[in-house]
């Protein structure tokens, strides 16, 4: 690629960029949404953090976990348990982080 064809894909990407993340800035009146949209994007934080999370937890190396020995299901499970029980998300973190802890160092997993 030439000095010329990068310095215009740099700016034609910066432009879309530009345009795309101002686009709720744009008008001067709120844009009109259905309902069911409004309902939909409520769960989308819950959306993209699963599809983050999820993977982390079920797969290793890009294969699906084929053992129940592997300490993220019960550290998983432990720090579920403990939020639905208390509804608290320093102690979800620590007892999660806790038995992956005393199941990776302890038992090797």
């Amino acid at each position: 690629m030439s000095t010329w064809e990068i310095v215009l894909g740099i700016l034609g990407m910066g432009l879309i960029t530009l345009l795309t993340r101002s686009f709720f800035l744009l008008p001067k009146k709120e844009i009109p949404m259905p309902d069911w949209a409004k309902q939909g994007l409520r769960y989308a934080p819950l959306a993209a953090l699963a599809a983050v999370i999820v993977p982390e937890i079920v797969m290793s190396h890009g294969v699906l976990i084929d053992t129940w020995k592997d300490a993220r299901l019960y550290a998983t499970a432990v720090g579920t348990a403990y939020f639905f029980w208390r509804r608290d998300i320093l102690g979800t973190i620590l007892s999660g982080t806790a038995v992956m802890l005393a199941l990776r160092i302890g038992l090797g997993w």
